[in-house]
């Protein structure tokens, strides 16, 4: 079992590193939102610069984990961001 923890930790640790530097680097394409809805609320976000606080707590959090340092801390503070990604995806 501790064993399927810590590939479990390192698998979490490695995506939201990857697509938490992704938010910065920009080297994974992602198509433009759909709905006019969609659009008002990434531009609100992009506007206000909000997305540097998102990314990088991906990029602190996938950081911690892959470390293995406040692992804790690290899901504390990614436990928000996966309520988010989960409440977006009807």
């Amino acid at each position: 079992m501790k064993i399927a923890a810590t590939i479990a930790r390192y698998l979490l640790g490695l995506i939201f590193l990857v697509f938490g530097l992704n938010g910065f680097l920009h080297f994974i394409p992602m198509p433009p939102p759909k709905g006019l809805a969609a659009q008002q609320f990434g531009g609100a976000i992009f506007m206000s610069h909000f997305w540097v606080v998102i990314f990088s707590v991906q990029v602190l959090g996938g950081v911690l984990l892959l470390v293995n340092r406040f692992v804790v801390l690290a899901v504390v503070l990614l436990g928000p961001v996966i309520v988010n990604i989960l409440a977006s995806t009807r």
